[in-house]
């Protein structure tokens, strides 16, 4: 592990529906390692989200630790994660969108489960209406159905997180975009749902069982004017947001118990060695980092108050 290390935490606590009715926070007891960890941290900024935001807090910190710029719904994730300089980009996901009377929910997409000579095949029947638009569909990454889409229509195109959106209802307003930059995209959807209805692999996947690919969802549009500077010590730890997001209370401590035991305890050891670590847990709500307390002041003043003996609750995420 590096001698200096900003660790971020994604899905640290369940949303109140998993957790109970309060507010989420994070485990109580907290675990060991963890618990250590806030004794010798004092808090820094808190990155608060409000109901409705298109990012989470997790995707605004981490933005913030690789001096990322731009509003919720405008950081250029796309870009960045392929180091594109100059070129507006986004990824399009393939995803299912289950239609009911009264209202359309957006299936997680890994429930797909594509292989990759279906996302290949989907990809070579959708391309031709996106490049009509000005929009190449590039393949991307080891995740089929995950492509990179590059164009001028995404420069300033407003996304909205998957993470806010598997399994929930989407809004009359994220499907309503008239007059908005969002347009072409939203007339994309309805143009591929169309195609896809009709499309012989959507009836090969219903025989099999599987949810036929009626639509897509775009992730991370924007433009990097120049690359960001590198940021080697911001590191994810990922264990955490799917048990998280999928509201799996048994499975979120199980993996508590793994993230403790490694990658707490590597933290912790770094720390008690006097490195300069960061770290920032991530839930629904908010992201609030922790760093180094100087001079032994915070500890002293947290002793003072109780804070050491009552650390379970200084959180809320």
């Amino acid at each position: 592990m590096s001698d200096k290390l900003h660790l971020l935490i994604p899905g640290a606590v369940l949303a109140p529906e998993a957790s109970g009715p309060t507010a989420p926070a994070l485990p109580a007891p907290l675990p060991p390692n963890l618990r250590a960890l806030l004794a010798l941290l004092a808090p820094g900024a808190t990155i608060a989200c409000e109901e409705g935001s298109p990012a989470t807090p997790f995707e605004l910190a981490l933005a913030r630790a690789n001096g990322l710029s731009g509003e919720p719904g405008h950081i250029p994730w796309a870009a960045f994660e392929t180091a594109t300089v100059g070129t507006p980009c986004a990824f399009i996901h393939l995803c299912h969108w289950q239609v009911g009377a009264d209202h359309v929910m957006l299936s997680p997409p890994e429930d797909l489960a594509l292989d990759a000579e279906t996302a290949n095949a989907l990809r070579a029947a959708m391309a031709p209406y996106f490049e009509e638009d000005g929009i190449a569909l590039n393949p991307y990454g080891a995740v089929p159905g995950v492509w990179l889409a590059t164009g001028e229509p995404l420069r300033t195109l407003r996304t909205v997180s998957l993470d806010r959106l598997a399994g929930q209802r989407l809004t009359p307003a994220l499907l309503d975009a008239a007059g908005s930059p969002d347009a072409t995209l939203r007339r994309l959807q309805n143009e591929m749902q169309m195609l896809l209805y009709t499309h012989p692999l959507t009836e090969e996947r219903q025989r099999r069982g599987l949810q036929p690919v009626n639509s897509f969802w775009v992730t991370g549009a924007g433009v990097l004017d120049q690359p960001p500077a590198a940021a080697p010590e911001v590191q994810v730890e990922t264990r955490l947001a799917a048990p998280a997001l999928r509201r799996d209370a048994a499975g979120h401590a199980q993996a508590w118990q793994q993230v403790d035991a490694e990658t707490c305890a590597s933290l912790l050891a770094l720390a008690r060695r006097g490195g300069p670590v960061q770290l920032t847990l991530c839930g629904e709500r908010a992201a609030k980092t922790f760093g180094p307390a100087h001079n032994g002041a915070w500890r002293r003043f947290k002793s003072g108050i109780g804070l050491l003996r009552s650390s379970d609750g200084l959180v809320q995420l």
